[in-house]
């Protein structure tokens, strides 16, 4: 399954950036190329762009469905509201529905969880979502008292800012600290724990694992495998239910 994504500027060009027809068009032609390949399994729009009418964006990406150069369309980081006025066009007009969506969510960032989620529920919409380790926060490899590993995701420059304005603070921290101590005396590891608490919720249908070494993979895979009981499920609902709620509107979606 070959995904890719749309919006970032690839250039200083006004017109190299966001989800116009222009800029889709051209975005999956430069994929195409480097990704040495005939069609894209999954083609999903990274942001919601204000500036773009949601018809242009669903007819251009209707288009290439047609065109067999994309197979399934899909968004990431929309709000409720967006994914729901873009599956309405979508039906009106007979055109390619946004078939996934792809938001943060783990056990200690379910805001997903008020509409979004919901929504995908009923109206059938898959729901493959990224950040299921935090950033790498669950693996319970940092330290309060120590700054971000070198290289890591909470290091590396403005996106190091913006994991650390996610996760890094104490109630973040105090909260890795009790699932550590209550997993302690199981034969379960945190890392496989974090995932397979995202998996078994519905309607989840994947998780995006960020590794960037093998045994990054090698650790993560058994929790497909890791069945959590109703005691597990409470105590890790609990962590989310005793964390301090933001009160910026916008937090979900950065």
């Amino acid at each position: 399954m070959l995904a890719t994504k749309c919006i970032a500027p690839m250039s200083a060009a006004p017109n190299d950036q966001g989800l116009s027809r222009r800029h889709i068009f051209d975005a999956v032609e430069a994929s195409l190329r480097r990704l040495q390949t005939d069609f894209i399994d999954l083609y999903q729009m990274h942001f919601y762009d204000p500036t773009t009418p949601q018809d242009e964006t669903l007819r251009a990406l209707d288009d290439l469905v047609h065109s067999g150069k994309v197979r399934y369309i899909g968004c990431s980081n929309y709000r409720a509201y967006q994914l729901a006025k873009a599956l309405w066009i979508s039906d009106k007009y007979g055109l390619a529905r946004y078939d996934c969506v792809q938001p943060r969510y783990n056990l200690l960032f379910r805001e997903f969880e008020g509409e979004l989620l919901p929504l995908c529920a009923e109206e059938g919409v898959g729901v493959i979502v990224y950040n299921p380790l935090a950033g790498g926060f669950l693996t319970g490899k940092h330290r309060r008292d120590a700054p971000p590993e070198a290289g890591g995701r909470f290091a590396l420059g403005g996106g190091g800012k913006a994991y650390q304005a996610r996760y890094w603070h104490e109630a973040q921290f105090d909260a890795v600290e009790r699932l550590k101590d209550y997993l302690k005396d199981r034969d379960e590891k945190l890392v496989q724990v974090a995932l397979a608490w995202v998996l078994a919720q519905a309607p989840i249908t994947s998780a995006i694992v960020g590794a960037t070494r093998p045994e990054q993979i090698d650790e993560s895979l058994p929790a497909v495998e890791v069945s959590l009981n109703a005691e597990d499920m409470a105590f890790i609902n609990q962590l989310w239910f005793d964390l301090p709620r933001n009160s910026d509107p916008n937090v979900a979606f950065r």
